[in-house]
C-alpha cells in the first residue's frame, strides 16, 4: 500500500495519526500502575494460574488409564 503512496501522502498519514495520538488524554503510570496492581490482586482468588484448577473440573485430566493386553 504504501508503495502506491507518494511521499506527501505518506508524511500526511503520519501528520494525522500524531495529531491522534496528541489528543489522547494520558494519565501518570504510577497512578495506572497502583490501579494495575490492585485489580490484579482483588482478581487472583478467581485466577486458575494462581489456585490452579480442582481436579474434577479439569478438561484437560485423563479420564482412564491406558490398558495394554
Amino acid at each position: 500500500m504504501a508503495r502506491d503512496m507518494s511521499d506527501k501522502d505518506i508524511l500526511k498519514m503520519e501528520i494525522e495519526q500524531l495529531q491522534k495520538e496528541a489528543k489522547i488524554t494520558r494519565e501518570p503510570v504510577s497512578k495506572t500502575a497502583k490501579e494495575l496492581c490492585e485489580y490484579v490482586e482483588a482478581q487472583a482468588a478467581e485466577d486458575p494460574l494462581v489456585k490452579g484448577v480442582p481436579e474434577d473440573k479439569n478438561p484437560f485430566k485423563e479420564k482412564g488409564g491406558c490398558t495394554i493386553t
